[in-house]
């Protein structure tokens, strides 16, 4: 692949974590705000479920159709359509005045954040060809790193009885930045033998690529599944949960920044059978914790998940180069669309596991607590099914090296 001298590769990846920040400040504020949905929308727990739903069901759409169309149209019009659709996904969600209206903005906002991944995640890979894997983490710091942004910022305006629709709104202002950042810039072009959407699509269907797909939905739905309930499984634990939502995330944004040397020190298939053991042990002690020990398990998930999201997308790139942008596209939104329909079940959990504690006398508190306790210990399994799939992936590992891209870290 050659650049041309007039793209500016720092403005261009300052400008796509930028974007990623509006991404992930969705995700916590949406996060931090289903209590005042639920409460203003007389909503359940499994309808806030399919609202969740809508976020994680666009941005696989967008993935599927960003990664089909990307050798085409490039990153440069796939980010026009991600502006414009985060744009129109906040507005909508500001002004929504029912349950279907939430579903339909919220469906654009998940479609905007699928745009980011797929446009951002190949045009990275694209200017760093023989450093994917470190370099998608130092991108994906911005995921955690806009998360602790947005939790924090919704803990401070909820404390202040500031609206959640004034928290909608604060989204806007990064997203106008990114677009902005991108404005006139040139993007770089891939001229390898990637670039060949008909190929790439061959290229799918191959072993590895489908089992780190299978991999793939039970890493995101083990890390997101998780984020994306805490205010209403750690809401009565004693512990803050937009604090922890911030803790973790900030713990994973520094772990991402220095994934270089971890990398390189355990290879990409270590580092996720690692992660999958700490990742299972942290679900499960935080199942049965309370006060204190709920921000010490919180500890330990942040390094068990930290490293999962990016590390995935850049092994594909990295062990399966011949899927191109498309194959990295995918995998994110296999781990998407996953959470997508996991969303309404784990509300579902919550719904059930609270009727039966209420049922059998315990208090409104006491029954969230158990609910949330008891929700935990049915997402534990996800990442304890890793331990077995990762730990083969690594007993492997010798064998599957040497179809690896070269690397100059």
């Amino acid at each position: 692949m050659s650049l041309n001298n007039s793209i500016n590769k720092s403005r261009l990846f300052t400008a796509s974590c930028m974007a990623l920040t509006v991404t992930s400040m969705t995700f916590a504020i949406r996060a931090g705000i289903l209590g005042q949905l639920g409460t203003d929308f007389g909503l359940t727990d499994t309808q806030l479920g399919f609202v969740n739903s809508m976020a994680f069901l666009g941005f696989p759409i967008a993935t599927i159709i960003g990664g089909l169309i990307y050798n085409t149209f490039g990153p440069k019009k796939l980010m026009l359509v991600a502006f414009i659709s985060h744009i129109i996904g906040l507005v909508l969600t500001i002004f929504a005045g029912d349950f279907w209206t939430l579903l339909i903005s919220t469906f654009f906002i998940g479609f905007a954040n699928g745009t980011v991944e797929a446009a951002c995640n190949p045009m990275i890979a694209d200017m760093n060809s023989g450093n994917k894997t470190t370099m998608l983490n130092r991108f994906h710091v911005w995921f955690p790193g806009g998360i602790v942004i947005g939790s924090l910022a919704s803990k401070f305006m909820t404390d202040f009885d500031l609206g959640w629709q004034l928290q909608i709104a604060l989204m806007l202002v990064p997203t106008l930045i990114y677009g902005y950042l991108f404005f006139g810039q040139t993007f770089p072009v891939n001229e390898s033998a990637e670039n060949n959407t008909s190929k790439n699509i061959k290229s799918l269907v191959s072993p590895l690529f489908l089992f780190m797909v299978i991999c793939m939905t039970l890493t995101a739905t083990a890390e997101l599944g998780t984020q994306q309930w805490v205010e209403r499984i750690l809401g009565n634990t004693g512990a803050s949960p937009m604090l922890i939502l911030a803790l973790v995330t900030g713990l994973m944004a520094v772990g991402r920044f220095f994934a270089g040397p971890v990398i390189k020190r355990f290879n990409p298939a270590g580092v996720l059978w690692g992660s999958s053991i700490i990742a299972t042990l942290a679900i499960y002690l935080m199942s049965s914790a309370t006060g204190g020990m709920v921000y010490v398990a919180a500890i330990l998930f942040a390094i068990g998940v930290m490293y999962f999201w990016p590390t995935m997308i850049g092994f594909v790139g990295e062990y399966v180069p011949s899927t191109g942008a498309l194959g990295m596209s995918l995998i994110g939104g296999a781990g998407m669309f996953a959470t997508s329909i996991w969303q309404p079940v784990i509300g579902g959990w919550l719904d059930a596991e609270r009727a039966v504690a209420i049922d059998a006398g315990m208090t409104s508190e006491a029954a969230e607590l158990a609910a949330g306790q008891a929700t935990l210990g049915n997402i534990v399994y996800f990442p304890a099914i890793l331990v077995v799939l990762f730990g083969l992936l690594f007993l492997n590992r010798k064998k599957i090296e040497k179809q690896r891209v070269p690397q100059t870290h």
